[in-house]
């Protein structure tokens, strides 16, 4: 929901945009595949990045291990922290680097928003100023990261995808349950049914 709107934002404001997904072996896989209809829909150029073996290491969260149960409600610092994929962010906005740097970009864009400071530590504007700093000094080429949510809600994202005609429904997986239809139960089906809600959407949560 957060990436689409921010795709759909760099589109409007004229940008070139190469989209990246990453497979690090997720249960919500299927994330991937509205990601690519979408992406295909709208012209834009997609790759999806095998990290599946590398996500076999990066146990302990209920997104990669099939033995933790992903939580249901609203997210509680508590049990938010069961979602937290070791590092996720760090190596997924290192290779994004990398892949602008290698095909001449500008700036590297995130969806990271401010319901995801309490618990994520790589969703804190610390961590982008950080990683910023860190893609600079590492090498010739200067890239900006561009992170126009971080003192966004959720719902303020829905508003603004909502204006931009995005349909969240068809375009767009949230639900980490991964069946084949979103549970409607699972902290991010309930918090993406909030931010629709508050924008002013009736639409079913997933």
């Amino acid at each position: 929901m957060d990436s689409t709107t921010l795709l759909y934002h760099l589109l409007d404001l004229g940008d070139k945009v190469l989209a990246l997904s990453f497979d690090y072996g997720q249960r919500h896989r299927k994330e991937l595949e509205y990601a690519a209809r979408t992406c295909a829909r709208l012209d834009v150029r997609h790759t999806v990045v095998d990290l599946s073996s590398a996500g076999s290491l990066l146990v302990g969260s209920a997104l990669t291990s099939p033995e933790i149960a992903v939580p249901h409600g609203h997210y509680e610092d508590e049990s938010m922290r069961l979602t937290v994929v070791p590092n996720r962010n760090m190596i997924m906005m290192a290779i994004a680097g990398g892949y602008g740097l290698a095909e001449g970009c500008s700036r590297l864009a995130v969806a990271v928003h401010a319901g995801d400071h309490a618990v994520y530590p790589d969703c804190r504007p610390q961590f982008i100023a950080d990683f910023e700093a860190a893609l600079r000094s590492g090498n010739y080429e200067q890239v900006s990261v561009y992170a126009p949510f971080l003192g966004w809600t959720k719902g303020d994202i829905a508003c603004l995808g909502l204006d931009l005609g995005i349909d969240f429904e068809r375009d767009t997986w949230s639900c980490y349950e991964g069946g084949e239809e979103p549970c409607g139960k699972c902290g991010t089906c309930v918090e993406r049914a909030e931010a629709l809600a508050a924008a002013g959407a009736s639409r079913p949560a997933g």
